[in-house]
């Protein structure tokens, strides 16, 4: 029988070697993108969100998403890069790009079915996440805390649809509340929100020092 310690071992490889990735919860999210500059801040060194890994897509003014790379087990990115430039790694299946053999040429950017992949317009090769080993920035600065880690597709796409789902509800309601001039909840709804984002604003700063 193993050992103690070599059961701990054989525990901390399997963590390490879990898919997990970032998702969004659409009920939650304000598309304020302040992800998207602490991710071109962390890897690029500049606040710009054309070179953030992370990118938010404002479908309506109540329905907003992020979307990034989540490390699909057979992912068709790779399988899509005519110039191989696309590997995937053993631990946590992160997409590696090699930028040396990318040419900018995108069929992974249309392959991939979340959106996972940017280009840098800089650079004209692709940009993808690379997990902030482990400790994703994104998540960490979300303001209304939108962000979440999951290892598990379904799990995530439930937060999509419940979404959706939602969605026709929350603007009646809305709607409701400005037929009757009753704005004080919508106003203190955005006024929490702009406190929440100031903090993070402010750490954001420290962060950069």
């Amino acid at each position: 029988m193993k050992g103690e310690d070599a059961m701990k071992r054989d525990i901390e490889t399997s963590e390490n070697n879990m898919r997990r990735f970032v998702s969004i919860d659409p009920n939650k999210c304000t598309g304020c993108g302040l992800c998207e500059y602490v991710c071109s801040l962390e890897k690029s060194g500049f606040p710009n969100p054309a070179l953030s890994r992370i990118r938010v897509i404002r479908l309506t003014p109540l329905l907003n998403i992020s979307m990034t790379c989540r490390f699909c087990n057979d992912p068709p990115c790779v399988e899509a890069c005519p110039r191989e430039a696309l590997r995937q790694s053993e631990k946590g299946n992160l997409i590696i790009v090699d930028e040396e053999k990318c040419d900018g040429c995108g069929w992974c950017i249309q392959a991939c079915p979340y959106g996972g992949l940017i280009m840098d317009p800089y650079k004209n090769v692709v940009n993808v996440c690379d997990f902030c080993d482990g400790e994703p920035k994104c998540v960490d600065f979300c303001p209304e805390e939108a962000l979440e880690i999951f290892s598990d597709d379904e799990e995530a796409d439930k937060m999509w649809r419940s979404a959706i789902e939602n969605l026709p509800k929350e603007l009646e309601r809305l709607s409701g509340l400005i037929k009757k001039r009753d704005l004080s909840e919508i106003f203190m709804k955005a006024e929490d929100r702009a406190k929440k984002l100031e903090r993070k604003l402010e750490e954001l700063t420290t962060l950069k020092k």
